[in-house]
């Protein structure tokens, strides 16, 4: 409109837009996308499976097309071309200014004109249209021009004769618009939507006085003024610019007339090439080339048109290359709707040019060409949309940034190109954390902690800015299968004790000494023992842990069986793949306890999936039945140290305190104080192998991590105080006995048995601090002992404690007791 181009933004429309303007206009353009038109930045990203079966227009970001669209008008009005000249100007006045004929002609003045029609450049001869508008709500008599005081709309149609009669009949026309007085009118599709103000009333009801006979007539006044008035000018224009070749190519070009557009351009190529008008010769050229591909012709001598324009707007330097870069859109359409996208892809990388933020974006809509390619090129396109992203970021567009890092992530999540995932996760977890979204920002940065095959300088940057994030939100996050450190499920060792049981340190030394010394020692010297101790029973020898099972209800065979206040203990390894020290803090167990089995929360280590073991764990990490003082069990915690590559196996305990059914699921840790990690125990437990012949730990049963705590019952530590690792043949030495009773039920009627009276001599409690008792005296020739205090002598190799009985054959709760002299007699030389 006229009355607009007199303002400083009209005339901008009309002259060519500076660099710096059209840089900021497509700034805005971006920046409005980035935070409009992004998908939901804590979704997934889709499946690349999924990118691949969706159509090209719901692949593409819909902001593409009016970027390109806005990115080409920065390049319009130029002096060189007549395709995007003005052919009509429309002069528009209200009824209610005061001299409208006089207004009509001020907005046409041609000393207020845009620069490229006083110059020359464009004609400023064109065809002019007045169009007086009135609107009907000033129904009211009122002043109006030279006719005061009648009515508004008989001085609108008096002012409009008058224009008839100054500017021509067919050049004028009225237009009335508001005839719905009660304002009430409502239309389906608003018609200034893509004009709207943006800070506008969201219930603004906009056009609401329009009655139907308003939009009618709007739509008849631009269909004449194209039909009848624009067209037909420029039909007439045609025939007579015999002095303007390139602006009758133009002409003719929009008016499809594609034939006679080629037959001037071709004229015209060759006469700017001889005078070396380069801008000239490659403006021709261009519009060669869409020539071609409109009348659908030689593809080859299109796209040779192309390259020549493209690449001589390139030479002219930084003068041609916003001209280059509109060359390029409409060389890559064209190259688009051929199916040619890997072509297209080359074009929008040559285009990309020296501006970030304009690179970009070309570079992202390469990479969707190189998608849309037949196959597909999915590196290509990820590692562009990666290209794209780094210069998103450094134009501060984080958004766009994470978008783009987002969909390259789904190219290569599932490949071998580790650093490239790690790249992608540890950025799009930082770029995250600027934004505050904390959560996603450390799911993303768990991706990357366990890479070990990683330098160690990444993997201190790695860990640094991880941490640096968590304890920046000042929350406790809970992570389910942390992966630093490892938990090596291989070396996960259950132990419980029974009566065959080595379970102490102290105990498990005298095991290997035993070992050592006595290699050749078999499975039925300790059951010739174990009958002798209990002559009674039968051959067939069980222990109340055997017959216990068949005594069980069914529902709990499956299940090992331990006693409430023995501690079960669990080996567990800990390794750190990085090449730096980590700690942990807090290191225990996760346990579930229930009075029965039905109660029970399904089993973690049965044969359910990844995700059902971790629910198990979220229930009771939600429900926090953890390690305290008042719960049905306690549980130990400790500290490790890992140093780089190292690991550590950590033992740790529960300890079920009432009967019932205990499970053990998991292991949780602390990293960092901010992160607590849990990791399901699933189950692949080994048994450790011991030398044969030798007396096996008892592990848990089936691999099976679910126990039937029963009542307390009498336990019995023993160790033997300084048991020598070497002894010499005939050489006696004096050891002390050492007996603990930790349970809570007395312990009765206490026995020991040897397997040789040569091996042992039981001695006097008040000998323990003689200095060199006259029972050590060397005797030429050996007799049986016949020691009768505080012992009974039931065989040659069987004692029961008599007189010491209120120490030793029935040891309180919870009692400590030194025994008397335990002898050895001669063994083999060692």
């Amino acid at each position: 409109m006229a009355d607009q181009a007199n303002t400083p933004l009209g005339r901008m429309l009309l002259d060519e837009i500076t660099p710096a303007v059209a840089k900021e206009r497509l700034k805005q353009v971006i920046t409005f996308a980035g935070e409009n038109d992004v998908s939901d930045l804590y979704s997934d990203p889709s499946p690349i499976e999924s990118v691949l079966t969706t159509s090209q227009s719901e692949c593409l970001p819909s902001w593409f097309w009016y970027f390109n669209k806005e990115l080409v008008r920065t390049v319009s009005f130029s002096e060189h071309e007549a395709f995007d000249h003005p052919v009509a100007s429309l002069v528009v006045v209200s009824s209610k200014d005061e001299e409208p004929i006089n207004k009509f002609v001020d907005l046409f003045n041609t000393n207020q004109l845009p620069s490229l029609l006083n110059d020359g450049a464009m004609d400023p001869k064109i065809l002019k249209h007045f169009l007086l508008v009135h609107d009907n709500l000033d129904g009211t008599p009122e002043k109006c021009s030279d006719y005061p005081f009648i009515d508004a709309f008989v001085g609108a149609l008096k002012v409009l004769a008058d224009m008839r009669g100054t500017f021509g009949l067919n050049a004028c026309r009225l237009l009335c618009l508001n005839s719905s007085q009660d304002g009430l009118a409502d239309h389906q599709e608003n018609l200034w939507a893509h004009y709207q103000k943006s800070d506008a009333s969201p219930g603004q009801r906009l056009g609401c006085f329009l009655s139907m006979e308003d939009l009618d007539e709007l739509t008849d006044i631009m269909q004449d003024l194209s039909s009848k008035q624009i067209i037909p000018h420029m039909e007439q224009k045609s025939r007579v610019l015999n002095q303007q070749i390139r602006v009758l190519g133009d002409y003719a070009f929009m008016l499809r007339d594609y034939e006679l557009a080629l037959s001037n351009y071709r004229l015209l190529s060759t006469d700017y090439k001889l005078d070396k008008a380069w801008k000239r010769y490659a403006g021709v050229q261009e519009m060669m080339g869409l020539t071609y591909f409109m009348l659908d012709q030689s593809r080859k001598d299109a796209e040779y048109s192309m390259e020549n324009a493209f690449t001589t707007y390139l030479r002219m330097g930084s003068s041609g290359q916003r001209n280059a870069t509109r060359c390029g859109l409409w060389w890559v359409e064209m190259l688009k709707s051929r199916d040619q996208y890997k072509e297209a892809a080359s074009v929008y990388c040559r285009i990309s040019g020296e501006d970030p933020l304009h690179s970009a974006v070309m570079l992202e809509q390469a990479s969707y060409c190189y998608l849309l390619a037949a196959p597909p090129m999915l590196r290509k396109y990820g590692f562009h949309l990666i290209l794209s992203g780094d210069l998103y970021k450094k134009c501060d567009q984080t958004k766009h940034a994470i978008r783009t890092y987002r969909a390259a992530l789904s190219v290569f999540k599932r490949t071998t190109w580790n650093r490239i995932r790690d790249h992608l996760h540890f950025h799009i977890g930082k770029w995250y954390a600027f934004l505050g979204m904390s959560d996603v920002a450390i799911k993303h940065m768990l991706e990357v902690l366990d890479c070990s095959y990683q330098s160690k300088a990444t993997q201190e940057l790695f860990l640094r800015d991880f941490i640096h994030i968590v304890q920046k939100t000042g929350k406790t996050f809970e992570v389910f299968r942390l992966r630093l450190p490892i938990i090596n499920i291989s070396s996960l060792k259950i132990v419980f004790e029974d009566h065959r049981t080595f379970a102490s340190p102290a105990a498990e030394c005298i095991l290997t000494a035993l070992l050592k010394i006595q290699v050749d020692v078999r499975e039925s010297l300790w059951r010739s023992l174990e009958e002798d101790m209990i002559p009674s029973l039968s051959t067939t020898r069980n222990n109340w842990l055997d017959s216990q099972p068949k005594l069980m209800q069914k529902k709990y065979k499956e299940s090992n069986v331990c006693v409430a206040g023995e501690a079960i203990k669990v080996d567990i390894g800990f390794k750190n793949p990085l090449q730096v020290s980590v700690s942990i803090s807090n290191v225990s167990l996760i346990c579930q306890h229930s009075a029965t089995a039905d109660e029970m929360e399904p089993d973690a280590n049965s044969s359910s999936s990844e995700n059902q073991n971790d629910e198990v764990l979220r229930k009771l990490v939600s429900s926090r039945e953890l390690n305290s003082d008042t719960s049905s069990f306690t549980l130990s915690e400790v500290d490790i140290s890992l140093g780089g590559g190292e690991t550590i196996v950590a033992q740790l305990t529960v300890t079920p305190r009432v009967e019932g059914v205990l499970n053990i699921v998991g292991v949780m840790w602390k990293l960092s104080g901010s992160l607590v990690g849990f990791h399901s125990l699933e189950p692949n437990i080994t048994r450790k192998k011991v030398a044969k012949g030798s007396r096996k730990l008892k592990h848990s049963k089936s691999s099976n991590l679910k126990f039937l705590v029963i009542k307390s019952l009498p336990k019995l530590d023993g160790v033997i105080h300084h048991l020598p690792k070497t002894i010499y043949v005939g050489d006696i030495r004096r050891l002390s006995l050492e007996l603990n009773n930790p349970s809570e039920i007395a312990v009765k009627r206490l026995k020991m048995k040897i397997s040789h009276p040569r091996f042992l001599n039981v001695g006097n409690p008040e000998d323990v601090n003689i200095v060199f008792p006259a029972c050590l005296e060397r005797k030429d020739s050996f007799a049986p002992s016949n020691v009768k205090v505080g012992t009974k002598k039931i065989l040659d190799t069987v004692f029961l404690f008599l007189r010491m009985q209120q120490y030793m054959g029935e040891l309180p709760s919870s009692g400590l007791f030194g025994s008397g002299l335990l002898l050895l007699g001669t063994f083999p030389c060692t």
